[in-house]
């Protein structure tokens, strides 16, 4: 109990030094050493600093903790993107744990890393729902729960909470799950619409995740627009990423049977997807606007392209300097999603009859729209690192964002 009190992703101890036989090496032994050793010794350095991650994750117990486990109100669950580890969550969970330790229990998940993010959305939600549960099971008093996801982690958290879905009386309105005293003065919990693992469902937050995959034009902004790059990426995808280049591009479909991402806007046989997002008190989409080269802008803001609005790098408050623009979709009918939040001008649906599907069954819940941009920084160029602070040296730019995550975090 005492690692998860550490709010660590897995237990894990620093990598043992290799001894010798204990007799003094030569001087000319110390001089000279092969590049075979130097090269072991490096590989050795990295996976020790990858293990480290146990104590320093999100936040650092007294002795006194340990000997007296706490009881948690919030789980916060954080998730990495593709090809990505706990550690991306590193900064993140440091700044959050600073400011919300005392009620919030900051877990980095790890069953979904490196090359095992190939293995398809589907797989690792299943992965990551079972992660979850265990770690709920695990945590002492925890009546809340909340996801961060970076990049493909977005999808795979979507993925999880339709696993993790438990419906409620449908006539019900969700309300917090407080104690109440009944007529024989007894407490008893309120009953709610619905719950993630039995727990009340708070905030559901996206950084860079391609909401509406990565076909189309300028989703994968790296292939710089050109059409014969995109159309041959959705033939090859699967081959450097396997099931999840399939889903990303929308080729797992079937006749009458959708694509993955399609589903999961839906309430299908797969899960509970649109019941189990309704369920969060607050929904956020975080992108960037230039320079990601993973993620376009339109995927990860639900966005048709005659939506997107012109860019602008003016930051809206000086405590954020690297945001620029924060706006709401609220939810309504149809034919009212098709019209501008500015004038009752039709918009016309989306080029892509699968992309205007998943934007129509994402938009029926309201969400904050989190535009941001490290425009006149070198970090700019690693914007899709750089707005989750994947690396303090490389990426610290991103940090007030982290900040506004935590400002507006609802407890």
């Amino acid at each position: 109990m005492a690692d998860r009190d550490a709010g660590a992703v897995a237990p894990t101890s620093p990598i043992k030094q290799r001894g010798g036989s204990g007799c003094l090496p030569c001087a000319r032994s110390q001089q000279i050493s092969s590049p075979s050793r130097e090269k072991s010794s490096s590989r050795a350095r990295r996976i020790a600093s990858r293990k480290e991650n146990a104590r320093e994750m999100a936040e650092v117990i007294t002795d006194k903790e340990r000997e007296e486990p706490r009881s948690w109100e919030h789980l916060l669950v954080m998730v990495n993107g593709i090809v990505g580890s706990a550690d991306d969550w590193k900064f993140a969970a440091k700044k959050f744990k600073e400011k919300l330790g005392e009620r919030v229990f900051i877990y980095c998940s790890s069953c979904n890393a490196a090359i095992s993010t190939f293995d398809g959305v589907d797989v690792m939600g299943k992965r990551l729902a079972e992660e979850v549960q265990r770690t709920i099971n695990e945590t002492r008093g925890v009546q809340k729960i909340s996801f961060v996801a970076h990049s493909l982690g977005g999808l795979v958290a979507r993925y999880a909470i339709a696993q993790l879905y438990r419906p409620g009386d449908p006539g019900l309105k969700d309300v917090d799950p407080k104690p109440e005293e009944n007529a024989k003065g007894e407490e008893e919990k309120l009953p709610v619409r619905g719950t993630i693992a039995g727990l009340q469902a708070v905030n559901f937050i996206t950084v860079a995740t391609p909401h509406l995959g990565s076909r189309g034009n300028g989703q994968l902004p790296i292939l710089c627009g050109f059409r014969c790059l995109e159309s041959a990426a959705v033939c090859i995808a699967h081959w450097f990423v396997g099931r999840t280049g399939r889903h990303l591009f929308l080729t797992d479909g079937k006749p009458n049977h959708p694509p993955l991402l399609c589903r999961m806007v839906t309430d299908c046989e797969d899960g509970m997807f649109l019941s189990a997002l309704q369920l969060f008190k607050r929904h956020v989409a975080y992108t960037n606007v230039q320079n990601d080269h993973m993620v376009g802008w339109r995927t990860s803001s639900l966005r048709r392209e005659s939506e997107l609005p012109k860019v602008t790098t003016t930051p809206i408050d000086p405590r954020y300097p690297h945001i620029v623009s924060v706006e709401e979709i609220i939810p309504d009918n149809e034919e009212r999603n098709l019209r501008s939040p500015v004038a009752e001008v039709v918009i016309p649906p989306a080029a892509d009859p699968l992309e205007e599907e998943m934007i129509r069954g994402l938009t029926k819940i309201k969400w904050e729209r989190v535009d941001v941009s490290f425009h006149g920084t070198l970090q700019r160029f690693f914007a899709h690192s750089t707005i989750q602070v994947k690396s303090t040296g490389l990426h610290s730019r991103g940090a007030d964002v982290i900040q506004h995550m935590i400002d507006n975090f609802v407890q």
